[in-house]
């Protein structure tokens, strides 16, 4: 599950860059979301996306 969060929030931070740089600047809220997201997580070790991994069968 770590390596598949991880794999996602990097993914999705080029997607948001990518996205800022070719269609909006607006964009990089998303980014900035995800990054205070894994922020937060480092010390609650809590993370909306684990909840969709489990749902999907992802284990620990």
């Amino acid at each position: 599950m770590e390596r598949a969060l991880r794999g996602i929030a990097g993914f999705v931070i080029i997607l948001s860059l990518l996205l800022a740089h070719y269609v909006d600047t607006r964009w990089l809220w998303f980014t900035a979301f995800v990054g205070i997201n894994l922020f937060q997580s480092a010390f609650t070790d809590w993370c909306p996306m684990m909840v969709v991994f489990r749902k999907c069968g992802i284990k620990k």
